[in-house]
């Protein structure tokens, strides 16, 4: 008899946690569950789903990992706002990123910076652009010509971000920052020789401080065409 037992498979639940899971989120949707609102007991989803109660706690436990639900005390389980970036990041290792993946996220980072013109020039205040201008007179004279420095990139780039006062924008940033440099170390990109001329942080300083959104839109691309170069250009 225990030979018999011992050659019965154990049965996969996966994907009817699966269906579970996709269940519980149409039925937050369905309700126009908010946050904040209390959900039913476990035991309760069980028999009106029916299935077990561990099926039920396994897809519950999965929601609350991508930040949609969360414990309080002698509320049980409630709706939450999910931190987008925060799911994001778990999986943001470039380590475990494909080339292709990285290389996209690269790209995003490009489009992400000539996008967001618009909310620099229309939140900026003297009190950035006066920061603005010390992180530029801290740069060495040759920054213009100068293909990548990563720190100077950093810190300019992260002033712009902050100038957004677009707190997931700023959070994505950080999440760009070791891809996009490990990107640029990896040798996933072409080596490029600096010899062209490219808008300079302190042009970009001085369009936003007396320019508008359009001329800071061009001089961004302009100051990341050596990044475009080095996606687009045949060796």
């Amino acid at each position: 008899m225990d030979d018999i037992f011992q050659s019965i498979k154990t049965i996969d639940t996966s994907s009817l946690v699966d269906k579970v899971e996709s269940n519980l989120i149409e039925l937050f949707i369905e309700k126009n569950f908010k946050v904040g609102d209390s959900i039913p007991k476990e035991l309760e989803l069980a028999e009106s789903l029916g299935v077990s109660r561990t099926v039920v706690r396994e897809a519950m436990l999965r929601l609350r990992l991508m930040g949609l639900i969360e414990s309080k005390k002698h509320r049980g389980a409630v709706i939450t706002s999910p931190d987008l970036v925060s799911i994001l990041e778990k999986s943001m290792n470039p380590k475990i990123l494909n080339d292709g993946t990285l290389k996209e996220i690269f790209e995003m980072r490009l489009s992400l910076e000539i996008g967001m013109a618009d909310f620099i020039m229309e939140r900026v205040t003297p009190e950035d652009i006066r920061a603005l201008k010390v992180l530029v007179k801290n740069e060495p004279a040759a920054s213009d010509k100068m293909l990548f420095q990563i720190e100077h990139e950093i810190a300019f780039h992260g002033k712009l971000y902050d100038i957004t006062r677009n707190q997931t924008m700023k959070k994505f940033q950080r999440l760009l920052l070791p891809v996009f440099d490990y990107v640029h170390k990896s040798g996933l990109l072409r080596k490029m020789h600096a010899d062209r001329m490219f808008v300079s942080h302190q042009g970009i300083v001085d369009i936003i401080e007396t320019g508008n959104a359009e001329m800071l839109r061009n001089a961004m691309r302009s100051h990341l065409e050596n990044h475009f170069a080095r996606l687009f250009e045949k060796s």
